[in-house]
């Protein structure tokens, strides 16, 4: 047994003492309380950390940042949804192509005007359908506006190239209830030459197979001078079919207007 003597007023434990084996593991030694108490900190500078970040994500998404250069008119929302985005004031590629009513129509025939223009396939039921209601819908959002603003197609079918085909396709999607409306076409060669110049790609593998190709739309100063690039998009059904719902596509419409009206001199 432990032998305890009083030695100038204080209590002493003998060397033979021999410790309680429990009170000994439930006191950590100093190397390892300290060990855990580094945990600790870690673990916790992790949460505030993880708060910190979602806290700032929750106060600035991704949908509120607005990149510069956009007309004002246009919400950031909207801008986002269209993909838009501005791009340098060059002087829109000129061409000479025939439209829908056979007739010949260059780029600087639009001068004083702001166009819109897109590049569509003749027998397309997927995207071009869809941009060609929101161009009907921008031109009625335009109102007495819309005197000032042309909406343009090229064509990006080389097997349906003709007049006939381009008159059909505007006829079919309402296309021709836009007064300034022109789906131009031409020959192949000098059709390649545009697609080129504005950068659209295009494969046409065979008349029976799908045309795929970019789908951009341009906004063009009355001075000539490409302003905006706006980006189509579509959804599709489980059955293949493209669409859009009904809010998104007036959106798109009024998007295109709202940028249109921008330009306006």
């Amino acid at each position: 047994m432990a032998d305890s003597r009083n030695v100038t007023g204080q209590s002493t434990v003998t060397s033979d003492h021999t410790p309680d084996p429990i009170s000994s593991r439930s006191r950590p030694s100093p190397p390892r309380l300290i060990l855990i108490l580094l945990g600790v900190a870690v673990l916790l500078a992790g949460a505030f950390a993880y708060v910190a970040v979602r806290h700032h994500d929750e106060q600035t998404p991704l949908a509120d940042i607005r990149q510069s250069g956009l007309p004002s008119q246009v919400s950031t929302s909207a801008s986002n949804m269209m993909g838009l985005s501005p791009i340098p004031h060059v002087a829109a590629p000129n061409f000479d192509l025939i439209d829908q009513k056979g007739h010949a129509l260059s780029m600087s025939d639009f001068r004083g005007r702001t166009v819109v223009l897109e590049f569509m396939d003749t027998h397309c039921v997927d995207i071009c359908p869809l941009v060609s209601q929101e161009f009907v819908d921008a031109n009625r959002d335009l109102g007495a506006a819309a005197s000032g603003v042309v909406f343009v197609a090229i064509n990006v079918n080389p097997y349906h190239a003709t007049t006939a085909d381009v008159a059909a396709f505007s006829a079919a999607h309402q296309l021709n209830s836009i007064p300034s409306w022109h789906f131009l076409t031409g020959p192949v060669a000098e059709l390649q030459a545009v697609w080129h110049v504005y950068g659209v790609a295009v494969e046409a593998p065979s008349p029976n197979a799908d045309i795929i190709h970019n789908s951009f739309v341009y906004f063009i100063d009355s001075t000539g001078h490409e302003r905006y690039l706006a980006d189509p998009t579509d959804e599709h059904t489980a059955g293949g079919a493209a669409y859009l719902p009904a809010a998104q596509l007036a959106s798109w419409g009024h998007g295109i207007a709202l940028v249109a009206r921008s330009l306006r001199p």
